[in-house]
C-alpha cells in the first residue's frame, strides 16, 4: 500500500509528468495534447487544495499507519491519481487502434486510481468520503477540460476543412 500511496504521491506525479510532458512536445509534437494534460495536472491540485482549506477536515486518528498533518478532505492523492491517470487514459485512447489496447489501457488505469484511492484509506489518513470526493473533483475537472479541448480541436478541424474547400 505505500507503494501505491509513492505512486500518487507529488515527488512522483511530477518526476511521471514531466516524462510525459517531454514525450508529448519533443517527440510526439502534440501542443494541444500538452496543454491539456498540464491543465489536468494542475487545475486538480489547486481545486484539491481549496477544498482542503475550505472544509479542514481534521484526519483520522485511529490506526494511522502513516503521518500526515495537513488536512483530510478531500484526498489530494486520490484527485491528483484520478486527474492524471485519467487524462493519460483520454490521451492513450485516441491514438490506440485496437479494441484489446483500449481495454487494456482502461483496465490498468481504473486499478492505479483505485489502489491509490485504497492506499490512503488502507494507511489511516483519510476517510473513504475522503477519497470519493478526490475521485469526484477530478471528474467534475476532467469533464470541463476535455469538453473544452474537443471543442478546441472541432474548430481547428472546422478551419482547417473550411480553408481546404475554398
Amino acid at each position: 500500500m505505500k507503494f501505491f500511496t509513492f505512486i500518487g504521491s507529488l515527488p512522483a506525479i511530477i518526476v511521471l509528468s514531466v516524462l510525459i510532458m517531454f514525450f508529448l512536445y519533443t517527440i510526439l509534437k502534440h501542443r494541444s495534447e500538452l496543454i491539456l494534460f498540464v491543465a489536468a495536472i494542475l487545475g486538480s491540485s489547486i481545486l484539491f487544495r481549496i477544498l482542503k482549506q475550505i472544509f479542514q477536515r481534521e484526519r483520522p486518528n485511529l490506526h494511522r499507519l502513516i503521518e500526515i498533518s495537513s488536512y483530510s478532505f478531500p484526498s489530494g492523492h486520490a484527485t491528483t491519481a484520478f486527474a492524471f491517470y485519467g487524462v493519460l487514459a483520454f490521451l492513450l485512447w485516441r491514438h490506440l487502434p485496437t479494441q484489446w489496447g483500449r481495454t487494456i489501457l482502461i483496465l490498468l488505469s481504473v486499478i492505479m486510481i483505485l489502489a491509490i484511492g485504497t492506499s490512503r484509506i488502507y494507511l489511516g489518513v483519510h476517510y473513504p468520503s475522503d477519497v470519493l470526493a478526490g475521485y469526484l473533483v477530478s471528474i467534475f475537472w476532467l469533464t470541463i477540460i476535455i469538453w473544452l479541448y474537443q471543442r478546441y480541436r472541432e474548430k481547428v478541424y472546422n478551419r482547417k476543412h473550411l480553408n481546404d474547400n475554398q
